[in-house]
């Protein structure tokens, strides 16, 4: 039968410093005295007293011989010590690691199949830093600062940045999983004018098509579902050159919102920065980008001289929206949607009944 050991393992651990200080204050010797007694400089046994130097296996037979306390009492206190420095540096980093895991929305991350489902301990830590592809929290923090420098954000959005990095993440994921052809300009914009079309297929068959459309000319469309602390409704970026990335949240639930979403990020990848990541929470003007990128959407969907005309006439009952719409080739929806941000309809409106609603999850 195995004996237990019992070790003693205090939770403190005392310096050879303080104890050679406490050792020489008692015999009376000067720090110098005892310096050239062991043949050392000053500066060294100052440097040990101080805590800044270790007591070396060579050091420990200077001491043993000049104090007459034996060389591995010293070695032993020093070893415990620098254990005791270990653990204390070891809880510091457990507590700041799991810290930095429950910023994240972990349990939503795990429903979606993201990261397996946490227990306790460490599991949160390796399961988040896989699911970043990146080996620790350092090189985390490196890559996100890096890209928070890139992130164009309305000056009022609210939402967490880790949920919105899990967010972000989650897109390019599934991004990265999409086979696309090479990045061509004209091809991405006559795909937009057939995307603009698809608009009034039913939903689900749309949503199904769209990204094929868009990865015919090498852009990466993905649909992640919004997490909790993160309202952003899409995103648009190059993952590297000739990469671009369009996502969207689906977060308002219909269709007129996801379209518009999804003109407006289009517009960025055509007209701003390939160095930025615009991020849109659909809150109103923002900056000068996405002011442009709203300008640009709105034109794209209703052309600015048809939407004037229909506007002058100032009927607005459903049979005109669906003549209008059928007109421009596009969901009514859209043009219900429009009429409500242009402040010409209450947004509690009998004309809601013709947006499409995105199914639930």
């Amino acid at each position: 039968m195995a004996t237990a050991l019992n070790r003693y393992q205090p939770d403190y651990g005392v310096p050879p410093g303080q104890v050679l200080e406490e050792w020489l204050t008692a015999e009376g010797i000067p720090q110098a005295e005892f310096a050239r007694r062991c043949g050392r400089s000053a500066k060294l046994i100052s440097e040990i007293i101080a805590g800044k130097a270790p007591v070396e296996p060579r050091t420990a037979l200077q001491f043993e011989k000049v104090l007459g306390m034996d060389a591995g009492i010293w070695l032993g206190i020093e070893a415990d010590y620098r254990l005791h420095l270990g653990r204390e540096a070891e809880a510091r980093e457990a507590e700041a690691s799991a810290a930095w895991a429950k910023a994240f929305p972990v349990n939503a991350l795990a429903r979606r199949g993201a990261i397996p489902a946490p227990r306790p301990g460490g599991e949160a830590v390796s399961a988040l830093l896989a699911f970043f592809g990146v080996a620790s929290i350092a090189a985390w923090r490196a890559r996100h600062d890096a890209a928070r420098v890139a992130w164009r954000r309305s000056p009022s959005f609210k939402g967490d940045p880790h949920a919105l990095a899990a967010w972000l993440r989650l897109a390019e994921i599934e991004a990265g999983a999409q086979a696309r052809g090479s990045w061509r300009e004209p091809a991405f914009r006559e795909a937009l004018g057939r995307m603009r079309r698809l608009t009034r297929s039913p939903l689900r068959e749309a949503l199904a098509e769209a990204p094929r459309l868009c990865n015919e000319a090498g852009v990466a469309l993905a649909f992640v579902a919004p997490l909790p602390k993160a309202p952003v409704s899409g995103a648009a970026w190059w993952l590297a050159p000739g990469r671009p990335v369009i996502a969207l949240s689906g977060r308002h639930g219909t269709d007129d919102q996801l379209w518009f979403s999804f003109f407006h990020e289009a517009a960025h990848l055509l007209i701003h920065s390939k160095k930025a990541v615009f991020i849109d929470e659909a809150a109103g003007s923002r900056d000068r980008d996405e002011d442009e990128a709203d300008d640009w959407a709105a034109d794209f969907l209703a052309p600015r001289r048809a939407w004037r005309r229909f506007v002058e006439r100032a009927a607005f009952d459903e049979a005109s929206v669906r003549g209008f719409a059928a007109d421009l080739e596009i969901a009514p929806g859209i043009v219900v949607g429009r009429l409500q941000h242009d402040r010409l309809i209450p947004w509690r409106s009998r004309l809601n009944g013709l947006k499409a609603r995105l199914a639930a999850g």
